[in-house]
């Protein structure tokens, strides 16, 4: 690279900086843990680990390139720049919750607790993230493409998800809506909500619905330009059906649903404080995103 790269840590608190911003101080959080047969020196443990990945990531950041650092709770307000190399430090999950703002930046997946985390996005430990920054610098990481899906609604608003979409009742209530999926002329229906899920999110909410109704529909594959589709719990009755429940998104298929409550969101990956609010006839599409994550292997 020709301008030496900024390298940006994202982070999110640990349970023990947690729990002391609520309770205040150390001696009220081991009482806390106390009352919950819980220890504290085994949260403090998981802590110190988390604390010594994160010395780690960054003494291995070469001294003329540039750093930044990013927390969970900050990630909306951030902006990554184009040039930017991206090392998420957590669990799973925080990279899925990452992915959604970036651009193509590269992304690479740091385990602060071994064999604690399943290490699906988070596939390497503190100490090799000297080399996989310098590979990265040479172009001689491998870089996974892994698909995203995407909502869009009528007015503009879009939200990207690296696991999955939900679009429903904000607390899981009935949702009402119609439902078109492609080849079909749709349907109105009430249910627990949808979710529309990538290769990556098949292996987690959208699988267990997915066992749940023995479904004989093949997952997708995390790379795969493929999305998988689930009605929670549709009711039928007179004015609502059962008829279309499940089903695939291939190339640029959608799925389309209209609002039929009061107020339905969407949000991505777990994160519903970060939502789309739409009301009565409001019209949204999810569909698989052109943006990818691109993983570190």
């Amino acid at each position: 690279m020709s301008v030496a790269p900024r390298v940006v840590v994202v982070r999110r608190r640990t349970e023990l900086e947690e729990l002391v911003a609520h309770h205040g101080t150390m001696g009220q959080v081991g009482f806390f843990l106390s009352t919950r047969g819980r220890d504290l020196a085994e949260v403090r443990d998981r802590h110190e680990a988390t604390r010594a990945a994160l010395d780690t990531v960054t003494a291995a950041i070469p001294l003329d390139w540039r750093q930044g650092a990013v927390e969970r709770a900050d990630l909306d307000r951030f902006l990554f720049a184009p040039e930017d190399i991206v090392i998420v430090v957590g669990q799973d999950g925080l990279v899925a919750n990452v992915a959604k703002y970036l651009t193509g930046q590269p992304v690479v997946g740091i385990d602060p607790e071994p064999g604690r985390n399943p290490g699906v996005l988070v596939r390497h430990p503190a100490d090799a993230a000297g080399a996989l920054l310098h590979d990265l610098a040479r172009g001689r990481l491998g870089l996974e493409e892994r698909t995203m899906v995407e909502a869009v609604a009528d007015d503009g608003q879009r939200l990207l998800a690296l696991n999955e979409v939900y679009v429903g009742h904000a607390s899981h209530q009935t949702a009402r809506y119609r439902l078109t999926a492609p080849g079909d002329a749709g349907e109105d229906q009430a249910s627990s909500g949808l979710i529309v899920a990538t290769g990556t999110g098949a292996t987690g909410w959208c699988r267990s619905t997915w066992l749940e109704r023995h479904s004989d529909l093949v997952l997708p594959q995390p790379a795969e330009a493929r999305l998988a589709w689930f009605v929670r719990e549709a009711w039928p009755s007179p004015a609502t059906g059962t008829r279309c429940t499940e089903g695939e998104l291939r190339d640029a298929e959608e799925l389309s649903i209209d609002v039929a409550s009061d107020r339905l969101v969407v949000f991505g990956d777990g994160m519903e404080s970060d939502s789309l609010a739409l009301g009565w006839g409001q019209r949204v599409v999810v569909r698989r995103s052109a943006r990818t994550l691109r993983l570190a292997a």
